[in-house]
């Protein structure tokens, strides 16, 4: 079993449990988080919803990311992913939510956001926890490592745990 299946079973052993749903807001991993907690049989029992809003419009309309915020400080920013997991979270009634926003590459980056910066968020109720990412390697490898960082903050989420690591 590779490792981002692996995760995506410990969530479900996790929230199962609980009786606890979890929803996604998904934006440079294109949906790569939803995939993998849905290779899981019975995912069904503990996911209730994937938001791929990979524009600024659909953020804004799904979400309810306030559209002042992209001018402000970006899409790739604390303040943006912020917004996308409390939207997912109230939008699909979900108690437990991740989003990811970031530049996976080739192209997009910055001085001060270069290509490989992404921001996580993970909520539990009105707790909302963020970080900031810098991972190495080419857009595959950038996508993977959101997706396996996310799932794990959420497994310790989830356990109780602050969802950040290192």
């Amino acid at each position: 079993m590779d490792t981002l299946t692996d995760l995506a079973r410990q969530l479900g052993e996790r929230l199962k449990p609980q009786a606890a749903q979890v929803a996604t807001a998904e934006s440079c991993t294109g949906g790569g988080i939803a995939e993998a907690i849905t290779r899981i049989a019975g995912s069904s029992a503990w996911f209730e919803a994937g938001y791929v809003t990979y524009s600024n419009t659909q953020k804004t309309a799904q979400l309810d990311v306030p559209r002042e915020l992209f001018a402000e400080v970006g899409a790739v920013s604390r303040e943006v992913v912020e917004a996308m997991v409390r939207g997912a979270c109230r939008h699909s009634g979900a108690r437990f939510g991740v989003a990811v926003s970031g530049i996976a590459g080739p192209d997009g980056g910055s001085p001060e956001k270069p290509v490989g910066t992404v921001w996580l968020a993970w909520a539990d109720g009105e707790q909302v926890h963020a970080q900031r990412r810098q991972f190495s390697g080419n857009r595959d490898q950038v996508r993977h490592a959101t997706v396996q960082v996310a799932l794990e903050g959420l497994i310790r989420l989830a356990a109780g745990e602050n969802p950040q690591r290192g």
